[in-house]
């Protein structure tokens, strides 16, 4: 998430003068990789991101700075000892793909990259037009591939691949052109701020979902932590001891990631009192998420673990964790 964010930064840094990105067309080799794989340029050579851990710069430098004027594609190769001594699993070779990146849309996935939202990039396999979609759902959309009908291929693949939940390079056909769609899904990072059974099974519970996950006891380490929040990081506070105070005041001021904490209703209203006094607005206390969790029944830890992560993924869902049943959107 840290070379997203990187990338992110620049791209929002770098979109006034110009961008350039490069991209994977097709590729052969180099065993499991990562999808999603961008790089971005400047005309003066400056270059965020990596492809297949830096083994293709010969190229895409070059061709990062000369997509800022047009759409350019190049073959790369890598021999199999470059590939070895980069970590990649064995020789490989790319067909990129190089073009601009307008202002708007550079920066909006930039934004969206360094705060850990959905995004995703599409334009046509020639590099013609682009078109950025950023939100939980891909709702904001940003640019055009110059034609309603291409615009609406290329949402409609974007939000289609976001439904697996993954981040995903794929060609998408569209009629009598072909779509190449990038998307990004930040994978939730949980902070658990205490211990117990239930910070626990917490991290049993987002082991189990793929999330990265850890605990902290230590004030310093967590208040740390929290003030590198993304929108996909987690914060579960089980810890009631007032100095965990100021970590909430940061946090939600910041605006970042789901921030949940535990505890009963008195807990939660001598916290609110002690939140209120040191200068948290209502709107910004109405991020906090406690009681956290959603109204299951929960009893054990492993119910109650179960109950927090299923309320932030509705969160990041733009749900509200009611039954499917009740609902009239798109089930899965």
């Amino acid at each position: 998430m840290s070379g997203l964010r990187e990338l992110g930064a620049a791209l929002r840094k770098w979109a006034p003068d110009g961008v350039g990105v490069v991209r994977v067309l097709a590729r052969h080799g180099f065993g499991t990789v990562e999808s999603g794989q961008l790089v971005a340029g400047t005309t003066g050579g400056s270059v965020a991101g990596a492809l297949y851990r830096g083994t293709l710069d010969d190229a895409v430098v070059p061709l990062a700075a000369a997509a800022v004027s047009g759409p350019h594609t190049r073959e790369a190769h890598v021999a199999e000892a470059a590939a070895l001594d980069a970590g990649l699993a064995c020789a490989g070779g790319a067909t990129l793909l190089g073009h601009p990146l307008p202002a708007e849309q550079a920066a909006a996935l930039g934004e969206a990259l360094e705060r850990g939202v959905p995004a995703a990039l599409v334009s046509t396999v020639q590099g013609t037009g682009a078109v950025v979609l950023t939100g939980p759902e891909l709702e904001s959309v940003h640019g055009s591939l110059g034609t309603a009908e291409l615009d609406a291929e290329a949402t409609g693949a974007a939000r289609g691949l976001l439904r697996r939940g993954a981040t995903a390079t794929e060609r998408v056909p569209a009629g009598e052109v072909e779509l190449l769609v990038d998307i990004w899904v930040p994978v939730p990072s949980v902070l658990v701020a205490g211990a117990g059974a239930i910070g626990e099974a917490l991290l049993a519970q987002a082991g189990l979902l793929g999330w990265a996950a850890r605990a902290e006891t230590d004030l310093d380490a967590v208040h740390t932590a929290v003030a590198e929040f993304t929108d996909a990081d987690v914060l579960v506070l089980l810890d009631h001891a007032p100095a965990f105070d100021v970590v909430l005041v940061d946090a939600l001021r910041r605006g970042r990631g789901f921030i949940g904490a535990l505890g009963s209703r008195r807990t939660q209203a001598a916290r609110r009192e002690r939140l209120l006094a040191a200068g948290l607005t209502e709107a910004e206390l109405a991020r906090l998420h406690g009681p956290v969790g959603l109204d299951l029944g929960a009893r054990t830890p492993a119910e109650t673990a179960v109950s927090i992560v299923a309320q932030v993924v509705a969160a990041r869902s733009g749900r509200a964790g009611t039954a499917l049943v009740a609902g009239e959107g798109r089930i899965g």
